[in-house]
């Protein structure tokens, strides 16, 4: 009788594969952070950080997750990598649920043509920037996400 083998468990039951994504969730979390102390907003005033971290977000993830599924049939390499920066990184970056309440509070300030408007614009924008990030990503040679995964600049 042969040998029974376990099936490979899956990526969300990975402890290394979780650890990634908290990694990558905490740098995200703090770029967004500094960003939002770069670009500090008033009560009631277009909150241009947030805008900013959901359009760059989208394009980065567009650029990503295009630029590795050019390279072929996910490798365990390519899985980390997507794991840390795609769900990571730029999960723990870009923030619609402050999205939402940001729109929230610019409505209770008595704006509800700006909330309604910094909503459009954030979707709008942000699915044109993930459009043109997933064109890049097609334009990306191989090679780039081979230096990523090694870590280096070669």
């Amino acid at each position: 009788m042969g040998r029974v083998t376990a099936a490979p468990s899956p990526p969300h039951r990975d402890p290394r594969l979780l650890g990634l994504v908290a990694l990558g969730g905490a740098v995200g979390s703090g770029l967004r952070y500094a960003v939002a102390a770069a670009l500090p907003g008033e009560a009631g005033t277009w909150p241009w950080a947030t805008f900013a971290v959901n359009v760059v977000g989208a394009f980065l993830l567009g650029w990503l997750l295009e630029a590795i599924a050019m390279r072929g049939p996910e490798t365990f390499g390519l899985r980390r990598l997507r794991l840390f920066a795609g769900t990571g990184v730029l999960g723990g970056f870009t923030t619609y649920s402050s999205l939402a309440l940001e729109a929230e509070r610019l409505a209770a300030h008595g704006s509800w043509p700006t909330a309604l408007a910094y909503g459009a614009a954030t979707l709008g924008v942000g699915t044109v920037a993930a459009m043109l990030g997933v064109a890049a990503g097609r334009s990306t040679p191989p090679s780039t996400l081979g230096r990523l995964l090694r870590g280096g600049t070669r």
